[in-house]
């Protein structure tokens, strides 16, 4: 059985996973060291989650739900990038949310 506080966990691990992907574009942009380590920071604190998750929550929930990183990096291209997220992209987002809901049904 999962409780609420294992849950949020399980989205902060993907928001730092993702943001980390996004810091680091940053740093690649701008050769501001400071992104680069916020990047790398974020990462490893999106995967020492995972670790604890993986010990607390069933590898079939933890694993998949690593897809909801991808709706983060669409998130944050728009909000940081301004890229232009365009009607096929954002239905795939749908579909990830879609397929994280039935995986967390029980």
């Amino acid at each position: 059985m999962t409780n609420s506080t294992d849950m949020l966990l399980l989205v902060l691990m993907t928001l730092f996973g993702s943001a980390g992907g996004a810091l680091l574009k940053l740093f690649s942009s701008t050769r501001k060291l400071k992104w680069a380590a916020f990047g790398l920071a974020a990462y490893g604190a999106g995967a020492l989650l995972n670790i604890y998750l993986l010990s607390v929550l069933p590898y079939t929930l933890v694993v998949p739900a690593n897809a909801l990183t991808f709706v983060w990096a669409m998130v944050l291209a728009k909000w940081i990038f301004g890229e232009q997220i365009k009607g096929l992209r954002w239905a795939g987002v749908a579909f990830i949310m879609g397929g994280l809901i039935l995986l967390t049904m029980n």
